[in-house]
């Protein structure tokens, strides 16, 4: 798969940029690490999110399909250290 990776970063950071507010509205954030070859987004879970037990279900529900409006290329969004 061949990724524009310059134009998926804009669009992804723009879907965090969405999310931000409730992110911070708990104390936490998320910011975007990488996104691979093979379509997936990895990003950085930070302050409150990082030991929240429902920022899986905010990746999930809430990161990964905002991307995937926007980027229907990527295939999943993942937490990374």
């Amino acid at each position: 798969m061949v990724l524009n990776k310059t134009e998926l970063t804009d669009k992804i950071n723009h879907s965090l940029s969405e999310l931000r507010p409730h992110l911070n509205a708990d104390g936490g954030d998320m910011e975007l690490v990488d996104i691979t070859d093979e379509g997936v987004v990895q990003v950085r879970l930070l302050g409150a999110c990082s030991d929240c037990s429902m920022s899986m279900m905010t990746i999930k529900a809430g990161l990964e399909e905002a991307v995937k409006k926007v980027a229907p290329e990527i295939v999943a969004v993942e937490a990374v250290e």
